[in-house]
């Protein structure tokens, strides 16, 4: 892969991610047609410059992050916009990248989850939630989150889909090669 082709690649999954996480924060939606223009990217970018071996590293980019993130759609855990956008961002930067990116995801989501729900319902939300799996755990029998209770929460997950994209990038070698070579040249 050249310097030029994955310059290209980071530029545009971090402008589909930016756009996401707009869209994800204000419409607690991710539109079709930006996950649709970012498969579509994905798989011209990587056909472009490596031809049938590019094609083929969007195609198991696209479809790992559909394997993977699947099962979480339908235990509703993720929404489909973000798996759409997860395969949008396989075809552009391979499989690699986004099995290190939806690992570290995994770990962002956690803390902005709680930092989000947190803001959300203030301190009293997240007080009647931790009281409320209390009661669970001690009548061991489930009740269901009352409105304005932290677990009651649709949180997007754009954010931390991208906060693992970028810690995966900070780490991956490739990238940080060209970030240095790039800042050598320009700075």
């Amino acid at each position: 892969m050249n310097d030029l082709q994955l310059c290209i690649q980071v530029i545009m999954a971090g402008v589909f991610f930016c756009l996401a996480i707009g869209f994800d924060l204000s419409k607690e939606r991710i539109p079709n047609w930006l996950c649709l223009i970012a498969i579509f990217a994905g798989f011209t970018i990587n056909s472009y410059f490596a031809q049938l071996d590019g094609l083929l590293v969007a195609f198991i980019g696209f479809t790992a992050a559909f394997v993977l993130l699947f099962p979480t759609f339908v235990l509703k855990i993720l929404g489909a916009g973000d798996i759409k956008l997860m395969m949008g961002i396989g075809a552009i930067m391979g499989p690699t990248l986004l099995l290190w990116s939806i690992l570290y995801a995994i770990v962002a989501g956690s803390v902005t989850s709680i930092i989000l729900v947190a803001w959300r319902t203030g301190f009293r939300g997240v007080k009647i939630t931790a009281k409320r799996y209390w009661d669970c755990f001690y009548l061991r029998t489930y009740f269901k989150p009352e409105q304005g209770e932290a677990a009651g929460q649709k949180v997007p997950y754009a954010p931390a889909l991208a906060l693992g994209w970028l810690w995966a990038c900070s780490i991956n070698p490739q990238i940080n090669h060209l970030y240095t070579s790039i800042s050598q040249s320009y700075f």
